[in-house]
């Protein structure tokens, strides 16, 4: 299946660059592009992309605001948050906004592509250490630690909590199945009966939540 991919951006050398690397990918392709978030947002409602590309820094609407949209009117969108900066609190912001990772601008085409085929298959992208180093960074400005937060965190059993360490160690679910030495289909159960349970969207949203709540911490 052809990966469907909207382009957001305010510089139109970027999005003429994205759109050539990405459409010399056989299984992807780009249907289009927004120059702000104003833009994107109508766009997604018009075109239905499987993976949005989306610049931070942009006039008018910027990306933060425009993905809390777009996600919030469609819970299964998959945002790909591009940046300049590998230690931006807004794309920190854009995660718990709803994005399912992020990635540098100045990534290689492979790197792009990988990223977009991840986000579009339904894992958060948070492989790359880049990513992995913004979490903690950015994880102090999160919710303090509360009652009902912790609650959640109880609801979870010995094997769940373990496998959301390793999920917000940015470990992919074949990484954890060989570190557990269990199937790779038991880890995607249990990552499945964690996000149900803590009311999380995806990985991307678990990790950051095992940061914020203490269960992991930065450079653990």
């Amino acid at each position: 299946m052809t990966i469907r991919v909207l382009i957001v951006d305010d510089q139109m050398m970027v999005r003429e660059g994205f759109s050539v690397l990405l459409n010399a990918q056989p299984d992807i392709e780009v249907i289009g592009e927004a120059v702000d978030g104003r833009e994107a947002v109508a766009k997604v409602a018009e075109l239905g992309p499987d993976v949005v590309l989306m610049d931070i820094r942009m006039p008018g609407m910027n990306g933060l605001e425009a993905t809390r949209e777009i996600v919030a009117a469609d819970g299964d969108a998959k945002v790909l948050v591009l940046t300049t900066f590998d230690l931006d609190e807004y794309v920190y912001q854009a995660l718990r906004a709803g994005a399912s990772g992020f990635l540098l601008k100045d990534a290689s085409a492979r790197q792009l592509a990988d990223g977009v085929r991840v986000v579009a298959d339904g894992e958060a992208l948070l492989a790359p250490t880049v990513t992995k180093r913004l979490i903690q960074e950015f994880s102090r400005l999160g919710a303090p630690k509360t009652a009902p937060v912790q609650e959640r965190i109880g609801d979870l059993t010995e094997r769940e909590t373990e496998v959301l360490v390793l999920v917000a160690q940015g470990r992919s679910n074949s990484e954890i199945a060989g570190h557990l030495v269990v199937a790779e289909s038991t880890v995607k159960t249990h990552v499945s009966r964690i996000l149900v349970k803590l009311g999380l969207r995806d990985r991307t949203q678990a990790a950051v939540f095992a940061y914020e709540t203490g269960l992991v911490t930065p450079g653990g």
